[in-house]
């Protein structure tokens, strides 16, 4: 398993604070919404300057038109991160037109496709999708390595039964992960680091954990000690 730290701290003075604090660790580095409309390119550029060696998800939740989603994933593989995602139910042909755009780039980024948002509970889930959360999250997994994505995004409660059905090598990226059992705000499908392990989880993100702690790099630390010893 794999720590990836979201940066999603109001300014990005104080999220590349938090990078520069944490650049003697391996761990990834998620740039959201927030933080890629707001600072851009220039932000991943800084993350760079501070470690070359660090690995970046772009957590920007591609859904569009097949084409216009190929197209911003072409750009998103020329910015250099290593990962990005897109949502699993824009469907099969999106999934398809975006793997076929990529296949030239020698060194593209992961694709994890978005199953079922955390912040989802099953009864506001299955009004937007008519179906479980469990049901709907196998579905879109398949559909995603069907087409050649390489994981998805996911709950730990979906990780296990999302490599049961599709490969024990397709990766599982989850947010919502309260490390010690912190509160869990505006998630409603959280989980521990133990229970991470248990579910096979690849990638455990945590946020507000980190960097509204006193002393994020000592969380850090605490975070990455309990991942050695799975």
């Amino acid at each position: 398993m794999e720590l990836c730290v979201a940066l999603d701290l109001p300014s990005a003075k104080e999220n590349l604070a938090l990078a520069e604090s944490l650049k003697s660790y391996n761990v990834w580095m998620k740039v959201g919404f927030r933080a890629y409309i707001r600072d851009g390119k220039a932000f991943i550029e800084d993350l760079k300057a501070i470690n070359p060696d660090f690995k970046i998800f772009l957590d920007l939740k591609l859904y569009d038109i097949p084409n216009t989603m190929a197209d911003a994933a072409e750009e998103i593989a020329k910015l250099g991160v290593n990962m990005f995602n897109i949502h699993a139910s824009a469907g099969s042909v999106a999934m398809k037109t975006v793997m076929e755009r990529l296949s030239s780039y020698e060194n593209r980024p992961l694709v994890l496709a978005v199953t079922a948002l955390t912040s989802f509970d099953e009864i506001n889930f299955q009004a937007v999708y008519e179906k479980s959360i469990n049901e709907k999250a196998e579905q879109f997994a398949k559909m995603s390595y069907e087409y050649g994505l390489d994981g998805v995004v996911c709950s730990t409660f979906e990780s296990r039964v999302i490599k049961q059905a599709t490969s024990e090598t397709f990766l599982t990226l989850c947010p919502g992960i309260r490390p010690f059992g912190e509160d869990a705000g505006d998630q409603q499908r959280v989980a521990t680091l133990e229970l991470a392990n248990t579910e096979d989880v690849d990638y455990s993100v945590v946020g507000r954990p980190i960097y509204k702690d006193p002393d994020p790099q000592a969380k850090v630390e605490d975070i990455l000690e309990v991942i050695a010893t799975f």
